[in-house]
This record gives structure tokens, C-alpha cells and sequence, in this order.
């Protein structure tokens, strides 16, 4: 497995992709496109060079999730976590799913496609952009920092993700993508519940790093994997 800057690996593959305004996403704001997928997967590579050019923008948020279901027929993904199938099947439940699929691009926690036709994930984004709403959100010196707005019924989760800004490229030995070399960008590595918010400004502390390479974003969700309210990502990351 390899680590390279995203800035040159995969750029053959996506960084060419004309990708439209992300309607009125910006870097304070930014939209939030999370990919299931996994390593022996023959249908994920597509969805995966997609993100490449998601992960490029300062007003997206993309973030790669490996899943681990895929691991007993032939090749163990390198990056897969039970934690990030289980947010899998919670998005499952919250948009009318009787089952999991890889690959699979949820926009903003409101609606998924699969994530490998381009044109068509650009659609789900200019149709499920949340605007500027949502509370301020902001990372600094180890917490995440949330002002005070209308919470949803129920209140709303905060989560860390932190995930690995660079292109992590695995020649992957068996299983349907067997003898391919396959990069990933954004590669989450820890997704982590924080606290709970309820409308009222709140200061919440961001466990500490052990990889100080790793960006840290964090998430405020309608309880229930519901609709994202809020995102951040590390400034100057």
C-alpha cells in the first residue's frame, strides 16, 4: 500500500472531471459526500475516481468509507471498519433500504445513488444542497466549536471523522478487482460519536490525534443518521 498527495496521484483518473458549482456550498458550508465502497468490489473503482474530484474542492467534504461485508469473498479490504458498515446500514434504515450496496454515495445524509456515473451524483448534489443554513460549526485547537440554532426534533449527533488527505493506492491480490492497483482519496480512519447537540452553543474536545497527518471534520446529523445540518474540515488541510 501506498500513500501519495492527492495533488498527483489519481489525477489522471478524476481531477479532469468537470464538476459544476456545488449550489451554495462553501468552505464555511461545505457539502458532504460520503462514499461506502470497498476493495473487492469490481464496481466500486468508478465511484472511487469520482471522489477524486469531490476531495479536490474547499466546498465539499468528501469522505471515503470502507465497509467490511466484501472481506469474505476473496480479498480483506486494507481500510474496512465495522463501525463504517454499521453507518451504512443506519443510512439504510433513514432512507427507505432494505439492504446495503456498494458502491454507494450518500449527499448531505438526504439521498444516495451509486456514486459511478459522474453526471448523475452531480444531479443528487444540486438537488439535496442545504444552503448556508444549519448552526455555525468550527474547528479550533482541538474543539469543535457549535453556536446556538434550531435543533431538530430528536436533537442531532456530532461525529468526527478523521480521514487521510492523501491517495492511499493498494494492489489488491484476489477477489473481483484481483491484479489492480486501486487508489483512494480521503480514506476515513476513525469515526468517532463526540456529543449531542440540542440547539444551545456547545464546545465539545476532539480526542486526541496519533497520526498528526490525518484531517479531522466533524459532522452535526439529525439524530438517527438523518439530514447533515453542519460540516467543518480542518482549516489549512
Amino acid at each position: 500500500m501506498r500513500a501519495l498527495p492527492l495533488s498527483s496521484a489519481g489525477a489522471a483518473l478524476s481531477l479532469a472531471l468537470v464538476v459544476a458549482p456545488a449550489g451554495a456550498a462553501d468552505a464555511r458550508h461545505p457539502l458532504v459526500i460520503e462514499l461506502f465502497q470497498s476493495q473487492g468490489c469490481s464496481s466500486c473503482p468508478p465511484a472511487n475516481a469520482n471522489l477524486f474530484a469531490w476531495a479536490a474542492r474547499d466546498d465539499a467534504l468528501a469522505l471515503n468509507f470502507a465497509v467490511d461485508y466484501w472481506d469474505s469473498l476473496g480479498w480483506k479490504d486494507t481500510f474496512a471498519k465495522p463501525a463504517f458498515t454499521a453507518r451504512q446500514w443506519a443510512y439504510a434504515r433513514t432512507l427507505g433500504h432494505g439492504e446495503v450496496y456498494t458502491p454507494q454515495a450518500v449527499v448531505n445524509g438526504r439521498a444516495d445513488v451509486t456514486g459511478a456515473d459522474a453526471a448523475e451524483l452531480q444531479a443528487l448534489v444540486q438537488r439535496e444542497d442545504r444552503g448556508a443554513g444549519g448552526p455555525d460549526l468550527s474547528i479550533e485547537a482541538g474543539h469543535a466549536m457549535i453556536g446556538a440554532g434550531e435543533a431538530p426534533t430528536g436533537g442531532a449527533e456530532v461525529w468526527l471523522a478523521r480521514y487521510d488527505p492523501s491517495t492511499r493506492e493498494v494492489a489488491v491480490k484476489r477477489g473481483e478487482n484481483a491484479g489492480r492497483l486501486l487508489p483512494h482519496a480521503h480514506v476515513v480512519v476513525d469515526l468517532v460519536l463526540i456529543g449531542r447537540w440540542r440547539g444551545e452553543p456547545e464546545r465539545f474536545d476532539l480526542p486526541a490525534k496519533t497520526d498528526p497527518r490525518l484531517v479531522d471534520a466533524v459532522l452535526v446529523q439529525a439524530s438517527g443518521t438523518g439530514p447533515i445540518l453542519a460540516a467543518v474540515k480542518e482549516r489549512g488541510k
